[in-house]
């Protein structure tokens, strides 16, 4: 009987079955099957919902929907623009740079590439950049900023991880900055050539101060967040809030971009849609990770590593490989919930500092939304600039190669993640 059940929910999953609805029809029918009373989910799922961090999640997410869509982007990248256009590559540089700042407040990388690919797609190729390597450049940008605080993916792993989320902000900074640099010297690279058929945009102080003072409301929003959580003024879910508030007011009151009465509420729909389906999928999800750590798999799984791995870096390999599979095939969310506490465990067996683990883990799905055949930027892309799916997959292949130099990087220099602390 219980093989004809597994079988049926493989199906399902097979045929499209919403992931929610798989999770949760595996996690019943084992915890029947081995007759423990399923009551055992309920009380994970209000231990969850009780915890205090949880609010961060639609707060941060309301907050970047906003900006999203405000006129902040244009404020910003104008102010970028002003600061480092006239570099070599500057302009790709700031594609990389404004990229990853709304996709740690929005969470979401397809609301990066739809809110801002239009803006970037002609700056990119008015600067002189060809086609490929500015689809490439905007599809890998859209995942850019889940290393930097206030990232959902950060909160979420630290709700489901039980680490300090205080501490995972700091320790993402240095391998966030990390991959932004190694791509800003390959758009330095790639745009020798429109350089020097074209004189470079020089650099103006008026243009700068014009800009600044046109952003002045964005620039504190570092300050509240960071500032406000590591001076000790407040804390993670407190600054959230804050933060929630400060935006609105900005948008709605200060610049008027949008109107209070009739774009907001369709904001805060569409925000907590994003934020309904990870609570929906981090509920279902529960379930089945409580099953598997009550059967012990992740002590099976460490027993039989132990038979081919030796060390803790032959380990970290086998790990990225795995990780990078699991990017690939899952959504991040989804990842987190599932995946997390059974290679946690394995990872402390094998001396993986947790936070180190973390900024690991996160590196990886942040890759896998650009890795062939199912990485989701490639198919929002796709859909946002009306082109083949293959011809993203060519594009962003450099990014790919560059990203997993990064990875290699930030997996074995744990220093990186960890100098906060040490």
């Amino acid at each position: 009987m219980s093989s004809i059940v597994y079988l049926g929910t493989f199906l399902f999953a097979l045929l499209g079955g919403p992931i929610f609805a798989v999770m949760s029809l595996f996690a019943i029918s084992a915890f029947m099957f081995a007759e423990i009373d399923i009551s055992a989910v309920a009380v994970e799922i209000y231990r969850i919902a009780s915890s205090p961090t949880l609010l961060t999640i639609p707060l941060f997410t309301f907050a970047g929907y906003l900006m999203a869509e405000s006129k902040s982007p244009e404020r910003l990248l104008k102010l970028a623009n002003a600061a480092l256009g006239w570099l070599p590559g500057g302009v790709a540089i700031v594609s990389l740079i404004i990229c990853a700042f709304f996709t740690a407040f929005t969470g979401a990388s397809g609301v990066t590439i739809i809110a801002l690919g239009g803006l970037l797609y002609p700056m990119l190729t008015k600067e002189g950049y060809d086609e490929q390597f500015t689809l490439g450049l905007i599809t890998t940008s859209g995942s850019l900023g889940l290393l930097f605080p206030p990232s959902l993916p950060i909160i979420l792993y630290g709700i489901i991880a039980k680490v300090d989320i205080d501490k995972l902000f700091l320790a993402g900074i240095l391998p966030g900055v990390l991959l932004i640099i190694i791509l800003s010297a390959w758009s330095i690279y790639c745009g020798k050539r429109a350089f020097a058929t074209k004189e470079r945009k020089k650099f103006s102080w008026d243009e700068l101060k014009e800009a600044l003072w046109n952003s002045r409301y964005e620039l504190p929003l570092p300050i509240i967040v960071l500032g406000g959580i590591y001076g000790g003024f407040v804390t993670a879910t407190e600054a959230s809030a804050l933060t929630a508030l400060y935006v609105l007011i900005m948008v709605c009151f200060l610049y008027k971009d949008l109107s209070f009465t009739k774009k907001v509420p369709l904001v805060i729909k569409e925000s907590q849609t994003l934020v309904g389906a990870i609570l929906l999928i981090l509920c279902c999800a529960l379930g089945l990770t409580n099953y598997l750590v009550d059967e012990e798999i992740p002590m099976q799984i460490l027993e039989y590593m132990k038979e081919f791995i030796t060390n803790k870096y032959v380990f970290l390999l086998f790990l990225n490989l795995f990780l990078l599979l699991v990017g690939a095939m899952m959504d991040i969310f989804s990842a987190i919930i599932v995946v997390v506490p059974l290679i946690l465990p394995v990872a402390e067996e094998f001396g993986i500092n947790p936070i180190h683990l973390a900024i690991i883990f996160l590196t990886n799905l942040e890759i896998g939304y650009i890795t062939p055949p199912v990485g989701i930027n490639l198919f929002i892309s796709s859909f946002r600039f009306k082109k083949p799916v293959l011809s993203l997959y060519k594009a962003s292949v450099p990014y790919l190669i560059l990203m997993l130099i990064a990875l290699v990087v930030i997996t074995y220099v744990p220093v990186l993640s960890l100098v906060w602390f040490e």
